[in-house]
């Protein structure tokens, strides 16, 4: 983070769109400001393209009906003065308006020479307003306010600063919460009294880990407290606003932050009870497993290091929900969880139907990465085998590379000489996948001989019978006893066809 005077904001900020927008508000008679998370990603020096601009009103916007907010008022004539390459949508009802300018700028290369791009630009506009909640809504009653009625209606202090954009003022920042030393501290807080804001509008719950996160900031302990306290008003938020923000914090460089948040003030037990039901150790006679919770975490940081694939995280932070309900003790053993891939694979399907999570070929690889994440390392345990590699290899279909990372971020033995054994294992693994691909074209195969071929071969009706010859042509070539091609596999269908009693039908007459 850099602390900026005001004259070095003014000069970040010296761009043509925002000095015709200032020049524009100077001859409205209003007042406008920059808020929100551009403020803050610029003082934090990260990259930002989305600016919210809050616009004081006086009486000049009344004058035009069509004007239900300052801030269309300014978003309308600001659209005139940009010109024909700037477009303007505005929503009435909301009192908000989106103004989107295409314009050409010069781009410096890395060979240190320019060329013209072409960009859009796009400013938010809302009026100053004030809001009031009823207990039983996060949607607020909204009133036209000050810009500090405005600062205290937002989330977090971070959040709540402003820069002026009007003539003599323009880059003074407006900071009355302590936006910046809270940047400083890297804390996440609230402007007002935490339980207010959370009980007012409960996403802000989310948002204040989804934040933390991201940020990799400390969650104030005020208001961490108001979470635990404000825990059960989630309820009243919907599973596709909820699913948004997790999805935020699953995309994070290090979402395990987040993970650890929501289970330590009791969020997680409400959104997703399967992961947190992962919190657990038990002992029995000196002999305990592990907190699977941890260790789950630990896998989907290992995984987001590796990808930025949001559904092979999802399949990192639900491949062990089924090990609670597969958990047993053996004498000779100790704790087992037999089948824990199988029975969490079936778990997945309720968990997204809850959550509103996409149905489709989504769903499907989650439940491919959970049920199929044993599978490498059990193999890795016996010798790799030409045919369990080969089955691997027909199961995962183009997976087989995502599945792997998720094995490989599986191992999380502090046991430095049991982890290299394990990733050794895992490298024969690999070049057998690659040598098998190359050699029997595995991979999403289908068999050379179908079942309208077989049924025409034997003059049969589907039924049972053409379905036996087609598992046992599958099982002999990922067996490696047929070769994956169609003569040989014509001619092991006749011959178990044989052992099977149904003759090969003569050849039509000409």
């Amino acid at each position: 983070m850099k602390i900026l005077s005001n004259e070095e904001i003014a000069q970040r900020i010296d761009v043509p769109m925002l000095r015709i927008l200032s020049q524009t508000a100077d001859a409205m008679g209003l007042e406008a400001y920059i808020v929100g998370g551009y403020v803050r990603d610029m003082l934090l020096e990260r990259p930002s393209k989305d600016i919210d601009v809050v616009v004081v009103g006086s009486q000049a916007y009344l004058q035009n009906p069509e004007n239900a907010s300052p801030g269309i008022a300014l978003a309308r004539v600001f659209t005139e003065r940009l010109g024909k390459a700037a477009h303007c949508s505005y929503f009435k009802n909301f009192g908000t308006a989106q103004v989107k300018w295409r314009h050409t700028v010069s781009a410096v290369l890395e060979d240190g020479t320019t060329e013209q791009q072409r960009v859009e630009d796009e400013i938010e506009f809302v009026g100053a307003r004030r809001e009031s909640y009823s207990r039983d809504s996060r949607k607020p009653i909204v009133e036209d306010g000050t810009l500090e009625d405005d600062q205290q209606r937002r989330d977090f202090t971070i959040n709540a600063m402003a820069i002026c954009l009007n003539g003599p003022r323009f880059g003074e920042l407006v900071d009355p919460f302590g936006g910046v030393r809270d940047l400083e501290e890297r804390i996440i807080a609230t402007p007002l009294d935490p339980d207010i804001t959370f009980s007012d509008d409960p996403l802000r719950m989310m948002r204040c880990v989804r934040f933390a996160t991201q940020l990799n900031f400390t969650i104030e302990e005020e208001t961490f407290e108001a979470l635990e306290r404000n825990r059960e008003r989630i309820n009243i938020i919907s599973q596709e606003r909820i699913i948004t923000e997790l999805n935020k914090i699953m995309e994070s460089p290090t979402p395990s932050i987040g993970f650890v948040e929501l289970q330590r003030c009791g969020l997680l037990k409400i959104i997703l009870p399967e992961v947190a039901n992962l919190d657990v150790v038990e002992e029995r006679y000196g002999r305990k497993h592990k907190n699977n919770f941890y260790h789950t975490l630990e896998v989907l940081d290992n995984v987001a290091r590796a990808s930025n694939n949001l559904w092979l995280r999802w399949g990192a932070l639900l491949h062990d929900i089924g090990k609670p309900a597969s958990k047993r003790w053996d004498h000779q053993m100790g704790w087992t969880f037999h089948n824990h891939n199988y029975l969490g694979m079936k778990m997945v399907k309720g968990l997204f139907r809850r959550l509103k999570l996409p149905m489709d070929e989504r769903l499907k690889y989650v439940e491919k990465m959970v049920e199929l994440h044993m599978r490498p390392i059990n193999i890795a345990d016996d010798e790799v085998t030409d045919s369990a590699v080969r089955r691997l290899l027909f199961d995962a279909g183009d997976d087989i590379d995502d599945l792997m990372v998720l094995c490989e971020a599986d191992i999380t033995s502090k046991n430095q000489q049991k982890k290299q054994g394990f990733l050794e294992n895992y490298r024969l693994v690999r070049k057998k996948l690659v040598d098998l691909e190359e050699k029997d074209r595995i991979r999403n195969f289908q068999p050379p001989v179908d079942g309208t071929e077989i049924m025409e071969m034997f003059q049969l009706t589907p039924g049972p019978q053409v379905g036996q010859l087609k598992m046992a042509l599958k099982d002999a070539i990922l067996d490696g006893i047929v070769a994956n091609e169609h003569d040989a596999a014509r001619a092991f269908i006749i011959e178990k066809a044989r052992e099977m009693g149904i003759e090969l039908a003569a050849p039509a007459a000409e």
